[in-house]
């Protein structure tokens, strides 16, 4: 089950927890798109561990990956979308991840509402 998070407060609880609750809500999301897309082998902890390992870089190709995975879970729903990966890759590019984490939980958001 897919849990709706507002994101807004997401930010605000990852300003104010400089940065703890970003963390979270990074792996919490990365296993709802996991789950959105019935992809077992997408998960947070995962992916987090590997963006440490690789000091960030894994981090720049996951913005990417997540933007394939979400289009993915979409079409499967039958949502008409575009596939934002490339435009998730040039955001994180410029340091500008924040603004992914926020497109990617409003899509989690909207397929959490029509389940």
């Amino acid at each position: 089950m897919i849990k709706e998070r507002n994101i807004v407060v997401a930010i605000l609880l990852s300003i104010i927890t400089c940065g703890i609750y970003g963390i979270y809500w990074f792996i919490t999301m990365t296993d709802d798109v996991g789950k959105a897309n019935e992809d077992p082998d997408f998960t947070g902890v995962k992916a987090f561990l590997f963006a440490l390992i690789t000091c960030g870089i894994y981090g720049i190709y996951w913005n990417y990956k997540i933007g394939k995975e979400m289009y993915e879970a979409n079409q499967k729903r039958g949502i008409n979308t575009s596939d934002n990966s490339v435009l998730y890759l040039i955001l994180s590019i410029f340091g500008l991840s924040i603004v992914t984490y926020c497109l990617v939980q409003n899509e989690l958001n909207t397929i959490a509402r029509n389940n």
